[in-house]
């Protein structure tokens, strides 16, 4: 072995984090080493969409493998981080801590709440003063461009909704739709952009506005055509 390890029946988290910063280390693994937080990007996405999936079809076995594999991503960007006098995990560790401390005062604190429905109100507000996000330009700004489009799209929606400076009414949207469909219907060869973009942006409307999560709703019609193409062929 090129390496001085200790190998074990069980390893813990302090293990995993030493694992990191032995194959970023001289004696260790030449990929890791050239690895960049911009390099693992695309990793760090598909490792969690790997783990919606063993969420999606109750796999706990997978569930566990594939948590491992984002608490890698996150000790292997603070080991990155580190080597660059960033920050390390303990960093992280300590800021998620506070931040968990300070947005739940009716545990850490005296106030007092009444129902989920409060607290989610009270974090909502913590929130927005923690980010400093005093305009609702600033609010809506701050949704993560990186989501998928749909989601950033319904979440944007929901906090110019609550901000007041987009419409909550579903006749409103229903009319966007159908002047968008009007508007494609006219060009059906070759639709404008504007059209189709205010087509996804009013059917995304009228899903935020009954409450109804867009990407879910997509992956089970996909799911849906997926299953009859299979029935399908099972016939033929």
């Amino acid at each position: 072995m090129n390496c001085d390890f200790t190998f074990k029946d069980n390893y813990d988290f302090e293990d995993l984090v030493a694992i990191v910063k032995l194959l970023r280390s001289e004696n260790g693994c030449a990929w890791d080493r050239e690895q960049t937080h911009k390099s693992m990007r695309k990793d760090f996405i598909e490792e969690v969409y790997e783990v919606i999936e063993a969420i999606d079809t109750e796999d706990k076995t997978l569930l566990t493998e594939e948590l491992g594999d984002v608490l890698l991503q996150v000790v292997f960007h603070s080991r990155i981080a580190e080597e660059n006098g960033d920050f390390d995990i303990n960093d992280v560790a300590d800021g998620i801590c506070k931040k968990l401390i300070h947005r739940h005062p009716h545990v850490f604190g005296d106030v007092k709440v009444k129902d989920s429905a409060e607290i989610l109100e009270n974090w909502g507000e913590i929130k927005k003063k923690e980010k400093r996000q005093t305009t609702p330009a600033k609010e809506l700004d701050d949704v993560a461009r990186s989501l998928p489009s749909l989601m950033r799209t319904q979440k944007i929606i929901k906090r110019g909704q609550k901000a007041n400076v987009i419409s909550k009414d579903n006749s409103f949207a229903l009319a966007g739709l159908v002047k968008a469909v009007s508007e494609i219907e006219k060009k059906f060869e070759s639709p404008d952009m504007e059209s189709l973009s205010d087509l996804l942006y009013y059917a995304a409307m009228i899903l935020q506005n009954n409450n109804i999560d867009g990407e879910r709703l997509l992956y089970d019609r996909c799911e849906d055509i997926i299953s009859h193409e299979k029935e399908k062929n099972m016939c033929s």
